[in-house]
């Protein structure tokens, strides 16, 4: 039996160094997870044999489990790229055959959909007109339809008017003659089809204390609506206004145009006229120009227009047992009954980790501590070829005796 034990020691020892050198070999695998071989003695019981007194016939390898630890991160240049920080794999789809991973290596296939470093789907809850769907898991495919442009609708002025530079206009107000206002500012208005147009406001002191009128004009024509009276406190703080609502047409087929005019943030001090806030909404149509992945999954796209509009979200899923699951290759793991069912939410929510974009997550594979098992590994197995020389040279004396 003395063979047994030393064939039993060289099996189990070269399957250790298997594992050891899958683990070499995959240290610089993104998402991979050291695998650890574990060992069991054997034993042939027989009825009626006394406890204790049994001897073993060797060791065998009763399986190798992942550990699942965190990898280190690591930056990159790709913004799709992602890294967890935490628990859980992102969930991947070959045609509906679900799958598992902790390679966050992604990128665009030609119909837009994101795709893994083997070609499966990423999935995740998809975005409808900017609003996240939560609950419904699809294969997550990224837009790059224009964003339609949006009217102006509200305008924000928040100027200084100085009294003691100010006269009273001899004649009407005329846009190109500035003998007929006092002060004047412009900012950008856009129409229904996103066209920008000049908006420009022009102020004249009235002869009333703390009084003054706002006339707005587009493209050089006066608004619809009539000049705006603005009165100011004895503080020279904002007071009131009337004639809020703005509106203009245009020749181009847009939508007439109507603004609500915010004056509240306007002063009168006695320091020189200066603009505080000038802003309107409103935007041109815009072209996809980049991305942003934030922590909780949340797909962002960035448009040349300066907006942004989310795209999607990442899903991610956690199992009771990571180490139940079911190793494919390809960095790719599969669910089964030890692991448990997969619990699939947001990043960030419940047990799973957090998304770093532009960022993947290393082996966490020690390579100093693998050469380390190495070495104990094959003194193992030169122990193990031991017993069965001195297994042979007993027979041989044995067999010399007869």
């Amino acid at each position: 039996m003395g063979f047994q034990q030393g064939l039993s020691g060289l099996g189990a020892a070269s399957q250790n160094l298997d594992v050891i050198g899958n683990n070499v070999a995959n240290s610089s695998t993104v998402g991979f997870k050291q695998g650890v071989a574990a060992f069991a003695d054997v034993y042939a019981s027989s009825l009626g044999a006394g406890g204790g007194a049994d001897v073993g016939i060797g060791v065998q390898v009763s399986g190798v489990s992942n550990q699942f630890t965190q990898g280190n991160i690591t930056t990159t240049s790709n913004p799709l790229d992602l890294a967890i920080n935490g628990k859980g794999f992102f969930r991947m789809s070959d045609n509906g055959a679900i799958s598992y991973t902790r390679n966050g290596q992604f990128q665009l296939d030609k119909n837009g959909y994101l795709v893994g470093a083997t070609g499966q789907n990423l999935t995740g809850f998809q975005a409808l007109n900017g609003t996240i769907v939560p609950g419904v898991l699809v294969n997550l495919q990224l837009s790059s339809t224009d964003v339609l442009p949006k009217a102006s609708a509200n305008a924000v002025v928040g100027v200084n008017l100085s009294p003691t530079s100010a006269t009273l206009p001899v004649s009407g107000l005329v846009a190109t003659d500035p003998t007929t206002y006092d002060y004047s500012t412009s900012t950008t208005a856009y129409d229904s089809l996103g066209q920008s147009h000049t908006l420009t406001y022009y102020f004249n002191k009235e002869a009333a204390a703390n009084t003054w009128s706002a006339s707005t004009y587009i493209d050089g024509n006066a608004t619809t609506g009539g000049a705006s009276t603005l009165t100011f406190k004895t503080n020279g703080a904002y007071a009131a206004s009337n004639n809020l609502t703005q509106t203009a047409m245009f020749s181009n087929g847009a939508a007439p145009l109507s603004l609500a005019m915010d004056y509240s943030q306007m002063m009168q001090t006695g320091a020189t006229f200066g603009v505080n806030a000038l802003s309107t909404d409103g935007y041109a149509s815009g072209q996809l120009s980049g991305y942003n992945i934030g922590a909780d999954g949340t797909i962002v796209g960035d448009y040349s227009n300066g907006q942004t509009q989310k795209l999607g979200q990442v899903a991610l899923s956690n199992f009771v047992n990571p180490q139940g699951l079911a190793p494919q290759g390809g960095n790719l793991y599969t669910e089964t009954s030890a692991s448990g069912a997969p619990l699939t939410g947001a990043p960030g929510s419940a047990s799973l980790g957090a998304l770093q974009s532009s960022a993947q997550e290393d082996s966490n594979v020690d390579l100093t501590a693998e050469l380390v098992n190495m070495i104990t590994a094959q003194r193992d197995y030169q122990a193990s070829a031991q017993t069965i020389k001195t297994e042979n040279t007993v027979m041989q004396t044995l067999i010399n005796m007869a």
